[in-house]
């Protein structure tokens, strides 16, 4: 059960309806993912899962941004040493969101940057205000994409333009997400939450059963594919985490400079 009291960096907000909105809730951090936001990524779709109070998840943010990433400044606190509790949180933020069975829908207003993508892009539904910009950035920072977003980009867009944007970060604006098929819907930023939250109360109001059982087999798809993907990815992201290129990054970006890689 999704208890909001023990949610820290998410806030909560569970509906008579059925609708539960999950804001992402650091906007002093644009939204950037630190230890505590992290772990409850790593836990909210199970919980919205097994609650039989939730009938659909919104995700959204606080602030002008949706998530800029992990937070990877020293008060971040995420442990990103090997065998840390950090890898086994990203497997379940991946496999968790696509276990759930309850519709998840997204709703994102400016950038949605690596784990922030990631996270964005998982939801069944994903809504984009115009001021939305999408990317993995984990190669800016000298990593490998490792929290999802090598299986779940070449799903969405094909393997050629996949890696294109992986390997560059490259953005794209909203207009070009949903013409590349990333997300579903373009709405104005002020309509942004209204548009989204109709969708949800509508499904809420839906069979669940019915709105259930169409799904788990499009995501058992997703699933398998994941489970050949993110071991693989994981391993290799976690292998740049320890390399020269990523401590080179770090120190640039906390000298507000562009980084010399290797």
């Amino acid at each position: 059960m999704i208890r909001p009291e023990t949610y820290q960096a998410i806030e909560i907000d569970k509906r008579a309806s059925g609708v539960t909105v999950a804001t992402l809730n650091r906007p002093h951090r644009l939204n950037a993912v630190d230890a505590t936001m992290h772990s409850e990524l790593a836990r909210i779709a199970r919980e919205a899962h097994l609650d039989s109070e939730v009938r659909v998840l919104v995700l959204t943010s606080a602030g002008r941004a949706f998530s800029a990433g992990g937070d990877v400044s020293p008060d971040g606190g995420l442990d990103t040493s090997p065998g840390s509790v950090l890898w086994k949180e990203v497997r379940l933020i991946v496999d968790d969101f696509l276990g759930c069975e309850k519709p998840i829908i997204s709703a994102v207003r400016g950038h949605a940057l690596g784990l922030g993508a990631t996270v964005a892009l998982l939801a069944d539904v994903v809504y984009a205000g115009r001021s939305a910009v999408f990317a993995d950035t984990h190669v800016k920072m000298g990593l490998g994409a490792g929290d999802g977003g090598q299986f779940l980009w070449p799903l969405l867009i094909g393997p050629n333009r996949a890696k294109y944007y992986l390997m560059t970060g490259d953005p794209v604006t909203a207009d070009d997400a949903q013409r590349l098929g990333l997300v579903n819907f373009v709405v104005d930023d002020d309509d942004l939450l209204d548009a989204t939250l109709a969708l949800a109360e509508r499904l809420a109001r839906g069979s669940q059963q019915a709105i259930a059982a169409s799904k788990v087999g499009v995501n058992a798809q997703l699933r398998a594919i994941a489970n050949l993907v993110m071991p693989v990815a994981v391993a290799a992201e976690s292998a740049t985490m320890q390399g020269a290129d990523y401590a080179e990054a770090a120190r640039a970006f906390a000298e507000k400079r562009d980084p010399r890689f290797s």
